[in-house]
């Protein structure tokens, strides 16, 4: 929690750093708004309204303080030596708050107001200017939006390494025959490496959509003030510039209310979420007595109380269950959003605690998938066994008669479904069948037909892009890791 409120400290810095002056605050009788109650750390503050932080570190806030108050300067609003006084006060404010050496008080209504009273104490008179020509309500969106801008460029980090840890495995099973299911109903036989990869690509859709409301996100309130702008001549595409962003936003009022980009985070991270518990839900069925597929390490195990045989995967039942945290935050913005009028209303303060609880949430859950993978064995033969249960091979059978004997492929179908049937009744694999019984069903066929009901050929003869086969699967991991370097 420390980490997270150092960092959004550094982002209030940063924001006050670049426009020195561009905003003011309500009066300490205006209590409420940013209410702080104490944490675990008696020593520090949770802040309703800057909970938690942006992953900015302090040498990304020093490489920009000294040009920060380059526009305030520019435009003259404020003497060049009141400008840099106040930069050096701010820094002097941000060591202390990272050394823990900076004093909360609850008197002082919220953050803003407690670094403004530490600044007149260091700065006298001076530090009056700090709130020239700004709102919190422009400073605390463009705070937030430094923070899911940071945000998502960290989940997408994880998102990679979790990804490489998958592309490992499957480079392991490029081999590894296994039943793909549709229904829960053993329907054709699959590379394991080939499943992996599925999930690789929704992770790589997961890392777009992030990507996708960072650029969506890249615009600046700041300048925008409570909600109709300011009479000062601020440069707001100075600001925005040094702030990290591409430009100004263009409308004041849609400004300071706009929550867009936090509904876009929480539905990238729901939608994240809702892969890895599909993933989690895959691996606690597979590794069940019943299909018995894979198999962990004791690492990311648990006993039971009273069974001391039970080895239960509690980390993927955990990833499951908590996306409905993903999907409950995502809701809840939504409903903050839904009948609110334009502007700025209270209503508004929570929306950070829902983003940041997701951004963790789903963060846990990353964390907890690339464990799980990094401990997971394939147990091979019982994954072939199993493939070759449920006559996984019969449209195999179906293609064949469509591509060799020129049937239509509906008449192939039938008879093949017969052949199936047949099978059946007899208690046998579609390959232990002989070729005079598969005479009995079509007549000349090629001395070959055993092989074509083999899973690791008919795995290896889905060759069409995107397919199943080895060499298409060895051809994917090598995109995918090319993509990530």
């Amino acid at each position: 929690m420390q980490h997270y409120f150092q960092g959004m400290l550094g982002g209030i810095f940063l924001t006050m750093c670049v426009t020195i002056f561009i905003g003011a605050t309500e009066p300490e009788s205006n209590i409420g708004r940013y209410q702080m109650l104490p944490q675990v750390n008696k020593d520090a503050y949770f802040l309703l309204d800057n909970q938690k932080p942006t992953l900015l570190t302090p040498s990304f806030h020093e490489q920009k303080l000294n040009k920060q108050s380059q526009m305030l300067i520019k435009q003259k609003i404020i003497p060049k030596k009141d400008g840099l006084k106040i930069i050096k006060g701010l820094k002097r404010i941000e060591k202390e708050i990272n050394k823990n050496k900076f004093k909360f008080k609850e008197q002082f209504e919220d953050i803003h107001q407690n670094i403004e009273k530490r600044l007149f104490q260091i700065n006298g008179e001076s530090a009056g200017y700090l709130h020239t020509a700004r709102s919190r309500n422009d400073q605390v969106v463009t705070d937030f939006k430094i923070w899911v801008k940071d945000s998502s460029i960290e989940i997408n980090k994880t998102l990679d390494a979790l990804i490489r840890v998958i592309l490992k495995k499957a480079e392991k099973n490029i081999n590894t025959v296994m039943p793909g299911f549709t229904h829960l109903k053993n329907a054709q036989p699959i590379s394991f490496a080939h499943y992996l990869l599925a999930y690789v690509e929704m992770l790589n859709r997961d890392k777009k959509r992030f990507v996708n409301n960072i650029e969506l996100i890249d615009e600046c309130p700041l300048g925008s003030a409570a909600l109709a702008g300011t009479s000062f001549n601020i440069d707001r595409k100075f600001t925005a510039k040094k702030l990290g962003f591409k430009k100004p936003t263009n409308n004041s009022i849609d400004s300071v209310s706009d929550r867009d980009f936090a509904i876009d985070f929480l539905s990238a991270a729901a939608t994240c979420a809702m892969h890895l518990s599909r993933l989690a839900e895959d691996f606690i069925i597979f590794n069940s007595e019943a299909f018995g597929f894979v198999e962990f390490t004791d690492k990311v195990l648990t006993g039971s109380s009273i069974m001391p045989q039970k080895k239960n995967p509690d980390p993927a039942e955990l990833i499951r269950g908590r996306t409905a945290i993903n999907y409950g935050n995502l809701n809840s913005m939504l409903t903050i959003m839904k009948g609110l009028p334009i502007s700025y209303y209270k209503d508004l303060q929570d929306d950070k605690a829902l983003v940041f609880d997701s951004y963790d949430t789903l963060k846990d859950s990353l964390s907890m998938s690339i464990e799980l993978i990094e401990n997971l064995n394939t147990k091979k033969n019982n994954m072939k066994n199993m493939a070759q249960k449920g006559y996984t091979t019969a449209t195999d059978f179906a293609d064949y008669l469509a591509k060799r004997k020129k049937l239509p492929f509906r008449k192939g179908y039938a008879i093949s479904s017969k052949l199936v049937n047949y099978a059946e009744r007899k208690k046998v694999r579609l390959d232990q069948l002989s070729m005079n019984e598969i005479n009995k069903f079509i007549k000349k066929v090629e001395i070959d037909i055993p092989k074509i009901f083999d899973v690791v050929n008919s795995m290896n003869s889905k060759t069409s892009f995107g397919g199943t086969a080895a060499k298409n699967v060895k051809k994917m991991i090598r995109k995918y890791k090319n993509n990530i370097k």
